[in-house]
């Protein structure tokens, strides 16, 4: 098998090379390359690889754009160092994603599961890509940092770490901070769950969005559905409905 390798971190190049020829000693590393501009050149000039190890972040740039230049039908393995609970959407017509640095166990299984799938070698569609730049979009998205508050007739900020809950009232949302103290927030839930970094953030229910650093605990109820304690104390009881508790159970335990 012939591997085209694109990483521009020449530790991890060189790892993911050593641990290729480690699966399999016949399995030809045709070249590294760190960039999508010296990709294209090469895919353009040479027969298409079998396998293609393809980092997420080139030198020059997010590597979908190697995708708009040439088209690619080799099945890929993506590389990236962002978390696994982020791309848990990102498998996406390819072969597998990878978490950076390389783990023999990962990278085997990914290439035990293309040796073992019946590839028809189609290329990646515009759609695909579509797809895949959306995703990346989203997990790069800026998140909120701070907050603007009213308390009586004085506005303060509140910066991201210092937020335990918000909570609604009615139509009222309030924010409860690590101390226990609550503002008056000028938006809704809905609103604030779109802004809210959702590896720190649960919508607990309706009336909960909840930080990480806030749960106190969780205890199992026998109708599957989950009760939660929340720091600094909420004056009412709050529960995860049974749909969304394998959701949340997730989230605790990434």
């Amino acid at each position: 098998m012939k591997v085209l390798i694109l990483e521009d971190e020449a530790l991890s190049a060189r790892r993911a090379a050593q641990l290729l020829t480690e699966y399999d000693p016949n399995i030809e590393v045709q070249q590294i390359l760190d960039s999508i501009e010296d990709a294209a050149i090469w895919l353009n000039q040479n027969p298409e690889p079998d396998l293609m190890l393809l980092d997420i972040h080139l030198s020059d740039g997010i590597c979908f754009s190697l995708f708009e230049k040439i088209t690619v039908k080799s099945p890929v393995i993506f590389t990236t160092a962002y978390d696994q609970y982020t791309l848990q959407a990102f498998k996406i017509n390819s072969i597998d994603y990878l978490l950076k640095p390389l783990d023999k166990g990962e990278l085997n299984r990914a290439l035990d599961k293309y040796y073992n799938l019946n590839h028809d070698r189609k290329s990646i569609s515009t759609v695909d890509i579509e797809n895949l730049r959306l995703t990346i979009q989203s997990l790069t998205k800026k998140y909120k940092t701070r907050f603007l508050v009213k308390h009586g007739d004085t506005i303060h900020f509140k910066h991201i770490e210092e937020v335990a809950y918000f909570y609604a009232d009615d139509k009222v949302v309030f924010m409860v901070t690590n101390e226990g103290k609550k503002y008056l927030m000028d938006s809704n839930l809905e609103n604030l769950e779109e802004v809210l970094d959702p590896a720190l953030f649960f919508r607990i229910n309706r009336k909960v969005i909840a930080r990480i650093e806030a749960i106190q605990k969780v205890k199992t109820l026998l109708s599957s559905r989950l009760q939660v304690f929340l720091k600094p104390l909420f004056n009412q009881e709050v529960f995860v409905s049974k749909y969304k508790s394998h959701d949340f159970k997730n989230w605790l335990d990434n």
